[in-house]
């Protein structure tokens, strides 16, 4: 039986996951135009700055006229990403970004090529089944060439991506009566299998998978099984 198959970041199913994203992966987000009307809508309702709003007084200034709100750029960037690759990948929530810079003015009619670059990627330890994905996104002033001529924005910051499903076990043939292995209780303590790492190779938020009260065999004096100090319930609490 094969697990349901994972949400794109726009809800259709995922054709790139986790393993897909190896650092060293480039992703051309494709290029995007600046609408004059939309740049400046967008600083209107958010960023109403003069040298966003303001025709004349940009004009005269060391702009030379209106430039785009910064985040109105890094919303263009948010767009290219969702469109090119958070559309097709197994995209969960983003856990935040390091850096955000803006290089240089961004105005109407500017042609801007987006990518991002796969830096790192691990198992993420806060979410099981997802790996966080370290991404570096970019976005280039394009010429009348097509050539790029300046870096305008730059970002670094992580997403969450889901592992690739797989395929269940098939279930095997039932093992004969009498054949199955004795209980860990009556297994040499050599022979006993390991019950997970150890709580130096845990992290230190994390409680231990087992209760080493529960996987020790009580030990026996003349006098009958040793009892634990203390109150039990406390002990367990501790533990």
């Amino acid at each position: 039986m094969t697990t349901p198959a994972a949400r794109s970041g726009t809800g259709q199913p995922a054709e790139l996951f986790f393993e897909d994203l190896v650092p060293g992966l480039t992703v051309d987000l494709g290029v995007v135009t600046v609408d004059g009307d939309e740049m400046v809508a967008f600083a209107r309702r958010f960023d109403p700055q003069w040298y966003h709003v303001d025709t004349d007084l940009a004009g005269e200034s060391r702009h030379g006229g209106l430039i785009a709100s910064g985040f109105y750029t890094v919303s263009l960037f948010m767009r290219a990403y969702v469109d090119h690759l958070l559309s097709r990948a197994a995209a969960d929530a983003s856990p935040g970004l390091e850096e955000l810079r803006w290089l240089a003015p961004v105005r109407a009619g500017d042609r801007l090529a987006v990518r991002v670059d796969v830096m790192g990627a691990r198992p993420s330890t806060a979410r099981p089944g997802l790996g966080t994905v370290s991404l570096t996104g970019t976005m280039l002033r394009l010429g009348p060439d097509d050539r790029p001529e300046q870096e305008v924005l730059r970002t670094r910051f992580r997403g969450w991506f889901a592992a690739r499903p797989t395929e269940a076990e098939p279930a095997g043939p039932a093992e004969p009566a009498g054949t199955a292995d004795p209980p860990e209780a009556d297994l040499p303590e050599a022979d006993r299998p390991d019950h997970g790492p150890t709580g130096a190779d845990q992290p230190a938020s994390d409680p231990a998978e087992t209760d080493p009260a529960e996987t020790r065999p009580a030990e026996t004096s003349p006098d009958g099984p040793e009892q634990p100090e203390g109150d039990p319930a406390k002990a367990e609490q501790q533990g």
